[in-house]
């Protein structure tokens, strides 16, 4: 096996920020804590591939709260198909958006636990709106972040939600908005669950590759 020298993860994300200079969803919500929100609603359980270009369609139509409940269900729902759970996804847009006129005068709150009290928002989506939204420190955890995270060995963790708060808990404050956005692109482009790209990874001479099977060959 190839040596590694290890460098501290703040290094590791400087050096994939420079490869990944932006979130996969920046572009589409403008960093708008409530298109993000709505955005991040849509990606879950779906590949952003697909969760883009219905987001960056229906904001055309419908990107503040306002705007939103002026839709009827069955025409929100056509509108972000097939993201997964589409029906159940775009009741929760409209029960999330009425809630924010009648409760918090169309604005987004900008708190983690304020906004898990909503329906269909977890910590991931949560943490995604305080961090990407507001621009707040905010340790946003997905299945990329997770995975990476223990391949580079920095923490030893088995959930996400333990994920997020051993990195809380470890990783220096100023690199909380960093770890989501690096994380997230270098999964899906770089560091994937299964065969991941290794030999075009910028960090792989740093990387000891916990638990990364080698691809199969044929005899």
């Amino acid at each position: 096996m190839k040596n590694t020298q290890q460098l501290p993860i703040e290094q590791i994300l400087k050096t994939l920020s420079e490869t990944y200079p932006t979130h996969p969803m920046s572009e589409v919500t403008d960093c708008d804590p409530y298109k993000v929100l709505v955005a991040c609603i849509m990606s879950l359980r779906t590949r952003d591939d697909t969760t883009i270009p219905l987001a960056q369609n229906l904001f055309k139509i419908a990107d503040t709260p306002e705007k939103m409940i002026t839709l009827p269900l069955e025409k929100l729902q056509k509108l972000i198909y097939p993201v997964g759970f589409y029906k159940t996804k775009a009741e929760n847009i409209l029960e999330i958006s009425h809630r924010l006129i009648t409760e918090f005068d169309g604005k987004v709150p900008d708190d983690i636990d304020t906004l898990t009290q909503f329906k269909g928002v977890g910590r991931k989506t949560a943490n995604l709106v305080v961090g990407l939204g507001f621009n707040k420190p905010a340790v946003c955890v997905d299945v990329h972040v997770h995975r990476i995270s223990n391949r580079l060995g920095y923490i030893q963790t088995k959930t996400p939600e333990e994920t997020e708060w051993a990195l809380r808990d470890k990783l220096d404050k100023r690199f909380w908005p960093i770890i989501n956005k690096v994380l997230v692109r270098h999964g899906q482009e770089c560091c994937k669950p299964i065969g991941p790209l290794c030999h075009q990874c910028p960090i792989e001479q740093h990387c000891p590759k916990i638990d990364v099977k080698p691809k199969k060959t044929k005899d």
